[in-house]
């Protein structure tokens, strides 16, 4: 098939990454204006989201994975969900078809990511806990003070390959959250890379994503920046051509609606180009009234 014959994937895959505080649930669950979202949260993290409206908060179905060094099941627990086909996980331990729980009479929720459809959106907060939940998986039977081999991080490389190829291949849109770390690049150069796995496996992370949004606080506001020109020690960058920082008040919606105007035709100028440029400022201040 030529590729003026092939369509567009419908479905997104988005990693915000940043440090802590920076703005990267607050970003993610803003979605929730126009999308519900299903939030796997690792991290125990969403008094964030308590902040949003109670209409927005009843779109937000939460799974809770409580993962710890010495129980380490998200990375048991998504591997499988992930693949798309039908889990039921119970709402205390985050295990799928936990016995404790099916004794107890405990409730479990059933999850089926292949049967969503495009107005749900499925957010992962957080590959940095799903990566330390991958580590004490491999090493628990170690003693605390083990150091990991050789062996160890190829092995970690593999369960994160496992995870993320998936995500690459959803056909449900997807929204990844993770910290940052320092990578050497293939350039001899080091970056500030998404936090997936080992160091040089984070650095090739974007790879399974259509946009790669940088989180930061700058001159006392929170900015999101997802142009690959954005910093050159940064690694950022949109299959869409969306450009974060560009905006006033950053928002994810139109990555997820199909909506975004590369950046690269909004400045050309010509009398159409313009003319889409303002219809996207319209439907913007018209969705902005509407809230208000």
């Amino acid at each position: 098939m030529k590729l003026s014959q092939k369509t567009a994937s419908k479905s997104h895959r988005v990693l915000l990454f940043g440090p802590p505080k920076s703005g990267k649930t607050q970003l993610a669950g803003e979605l929730s204006k126009e999308f519900n979202l299903l939030w796997f949260d690792l991290e125990n993290g969403i008094d964030t989201l308590k902040k949003l409206p109670q209409e927005q908060q009843d779109r937000i179905e939460v799974l809770s994975i409580p993962d710890t060094r010495s129980f380490p099941i998200a990375i048991q627990t998504l591997l499988k969900v992930i693949r798309g086909t039908k889990y039921s996980i119970c709402d205390t331990h985050g295990v799928i078809g936990c016995l404790h729980c099916t004794k107890s009479g405990a409730s479990f929720v059933s999850v089926e990511l292949n049967t969503l459809s495009l107005d749900t959106i499925v957010v992962f907060d957080s590959l940095t806990q799903l990566t330390n939940s991958a580590i004490a998986h491999i090493t628990k039977d170690k003693p605390e003070d083990y150091k990991l081999q050789h062996d160890d991080w190829g092995n970690l490389g593999k369960l994160m390959d496992v995870f993320l190829s998936h995500v690459q291949q959803a056909g449900f849109h997807v929204v990844c959250i993770s910290h940052e770390t320092e990578a050497e690049m293939e350039d001899g150069k080091n970056k500030l890379v998404p936090t997936a796995g080992t160091r040089n496996f984070s650095r090739n992370s974007a790879k399974y994503f259509d946009e790669v949004i940088y989180c930061e606080v700058k001159n006392r506001r929170h900015i999101a920046a997802s142009s690959t020109l954005y910093n050159g020690n940064i690694l950022t960058g949109s299959r869409t051509g969306a450009v974060l920082e560009n905006q006033q008040s950053a928002s994810l919606i139109p990555i997820f609606k199909g909506e975004v105007i590369p950046e690269s035709i909004v400045n050309t100028g010509t009398p159409a180009q313009t003319a889409m440029s303002a219809l996207e400022k319209l439907r913007a201040s018209q969705k902005l009234g509407a809230t208000k």
